[in-house]
Formats: C-alpha cells, sequence, structure tokens
C-alpha cells in the first residue's frame, strides 16, 4: 500500500471531520492491516534468582490477605504499564509464605498455575483442595471460588498465567470476593484426577464449561508420560518432544483461551528455526540451555522465564536432558482461523 500524500485541502477536511469524531482510514490502514504480525511485544528473559528475591523482600513489606495476591508482574519490556507479558496474556510470580490465606474470590478471567519452587501448599477450587509440588500444572476456571494458602515451613512460588488481556479487549470482566477467606471444602482432594483423569468418564455427565474438569496436573504424571512417549525415539525437528494439556471429555485444549504444552528436550538436542502466530510464554522446570528469538540469545536454567513474540523465529538448544511449560493463545487463534506457524526448512 502506497503512502498517502499529505496536502493543505486534505489536512483541513480532517480537521473539519474530526469535531465529528471521524477519521479517514486510508491515513491509518497501512498500520491497522499489516502484511505480517506486528506489535511491541518484545523477547524477554526473567531470572527466578532474582525474582525470589524480590519475592521476599515484598513478603515483607505487604500480606497476601491486604495484597490480595501478591503477585509481581512480569511486564513485557515493551507493553510496560499494560499488565501484559504479550499483547493477549497476562503473566506474574506469585509467593505464599508459610501461614498465608489467599482470600477466596472469583473473576470472568481464566487462570493457570505453574509451580515453580516449594511444595505442600494449597490451592482450593470450587469447593476442593489440591496440594501443589514443582512442575504441577493448576487450573481455575472462569467464575470458580479459588483461594490458596500454605500450611508449609517454606514458602511457594508458582508462575501465574491469565487471560486479562482478552477478557478487557471484549469487555467482559466480573468479578467478586467471598465472605469468607477460605472456601468451604465439599469434595475429597483428588476427586477431579479420580473422576477424568484415567481415561474414563463419568456416565451422562452434564458439564456446560469448555474447560478440562480437572483441575491439577500432577507433574510426576507429566513427566511419566513424557518419558514413555521418548521410547518411540520420534523427535519433531522444531520441537523435540512436545505435548499439549487437554480436556479428557473434548480432546481440545485444558483451557479455552490459553494453550498449554510441556516439552522435553534431550541434552545436545538442537531445534530447527520455527515461528508462529501465537505469542509464548516458557518456564524451564528441568535442566538448562539456551534459546535463541530473533537475534538475541536467552540462558536459562530451573525456574527461569521468558517469552516469544508472535512470529519471531525461535530455537532451542538443551545442555542437558530439558523439560519446558509453555502457555500460549493459541486456542481462540485457532477457533478463529487466525493462527498460522512456520518451520522454515524443517
Amino acid at each position: 500500500m502506497e503512502a498517502v500524500q499529505k496536502t493543505p485541502e486534505r489536512d483541513a477536511f480532517y480537521k473539519k471531520i474530526d469535531g465529528q469524531n471521524l477519521s479517514a482510514l486510508w491515513n491509518v490502514m497501512n498500520d491497522l492491516i499489516t502484511p505480517e504480525p506486528k506489535s511491541a511485544c518484545r523477547p524477554h528473559l526473567w531470572k527466578f534468582d532474582q525474582i525470589r528475591d524480590y519475592m521476599n523482600e515484598a513478603g515483607k513489606l505487604i500480606t497476601a490477605k491486604e495484597a490480595e495476591r501478591r503477585v509481581l508482574v512480569l511486564e513485557n519490556p515493551g507493553l510496560r504499564g499494560q499488565s501484559k507479558i504479550t499483547t493477549s496474556l497476562f503473566a506474574g510470580v506469585q509467593m505464599v509464605v508459610p501461614g498465608d490465606i489467599a482470600p477466596a474470590h472469583r473473576h470472568a478471567q481464566s487462570a493457570l498455575r505453574f509451580v515453580l519452587e516449594g511444595k505442600g501448599a494449597f490451592t482450593a477450587v470450587d469447593g476442593e483442595r489440591t496440594a501443589m509440588s514443582p512442575g504441577d500444572f493448576v487450573i481455575t476456571p472462569s467464575m470458580t471460588w479459588h483461594d490458596h494458602s500454605n500450611e508449609t515451613n517454606e514458602p511457594m512460588f508458582w508462575l501465574d498465567g491469565l487471560d486479562i488481556p482478552m477478557v478487557q479487549f471484549f469487555d467482559c470482566s466480573f468479578a467478586e470476593g467471598a465472605k469468607e477467606d477460605q472456601q468451604s471444602i465439599s469434595k475429597p482432594a483428588g476427586a477431579s484426577f479420580a473422576r477424568y483423569g484415567h481415561n474414563l468418564l463419568p456416565i451422562d455427565q452434564k458439564r456446560t464449561s469448555k474447560t478440562s474438569p480437572i483441575f491439577n496436573y500432577p507433574y510426576e504424571y507429566t513427566r511419566e508420560a513424557l518419558e514413555k512417549a521418548k521410547v518411540s525415539d520420534e523427535w519433531d525437528a522444531c520441537h523435540g518432544l512436545k505435548l499439549k494439556f487437554s480436556n479428557p471429555e473434548t480432546g481440545d485444549f485444558a483451557m479455552p483461551t490459553i494453550g498449554t504444552f510441556i516439552q522435553l528436550l534431550p541434552k545436545g538436542f538442537k531445534t530447527a528455526r520455527y515461528r508462529a502466530t501465537d505469542a509464548t510464554v516458557f518456564a524451564a522446570i528441568e535442566g538448562k540451555g539456551r534459546t535463541r528469538v530473533g537475534d538475541q540469545t536467552f540462558e536459562w536454567g530451573p525456574r527461569d522465564l521468558f517469552v516469544v513474540p508472535s512470529w519471531h523465529w525461535v530455537t532451542h538448544e538443551a545442555d542437558a536432558d530439558s523439560v519446558l511449560f509453555s502457555f500460549s493463545d493459541r486456542p481462540v487463534q485457532q477457533k478463529l482461523d487466525l493462527f498460522r506457524e512456520d518451520r522454515g526448512n524443517a
């Protein structure tokens, strides 16, 4: 598209229609409809050791109850001040220290927790409580009551991922707090996994939620799945061995707005170039290595976090057997026929 030339007559016309809240599409079309994805989202790496230090400092400054959620937001350097890690997703690191209760509330935004460090703290969702361990992937579906507590002797840290910018875009945010800090527990621990986590489903189950009925995917089972899958020795050139977390009722993504993945890279493995339209947040849970995004290289180890923007070439290289958790807005893009990927020459 050619640039539109400016003339005094045109400028006078634009000024005239501006008073009526009108503008000329031809002046902005090149910015609205771009040949390729184009946003201010930038690649970035956050080192967990540094985040832990800041979180411990924050723990002395504010309680979980006063803060409601003691979280440090992972702000994309290109989107500062917007509480976004990508254009469509929020991410932060939450800390719950011994004795903490993060009070019960619910909201339209769907949330995930990926446990980074600590063991034994609890999350309660819709009447069921689950203990959390490193590598566990926990879901809080839209408008479900949830609270967190820590009855152990060590702080607990996890990665929060929410579709806050998406819900904000659609202007459909609702939220409310509970009267009590902790909700009543009406189901035994592990009930959802027992009913849905073994390739079996309750007969004639009538559920309306598009979110998986499993709200904790324990890392021990995820890791076992990776180990068994790697026996076939079939490695994807761009991903190594990559699996998606799924809803056992539908086979679709575990969450309707956020796709979640687990990825195994064996020692010495280097992926081929890959790019896709879903900007993706990564969390290393095991191993060490490096990821190249465009012309930037990030060295990562356990619990480090990084983001790859939309349509940026990315490669991963593992110095040890490594496991990466990741999440993106792929489910939404696929349902809207917007998702696109490029595997280079792989």
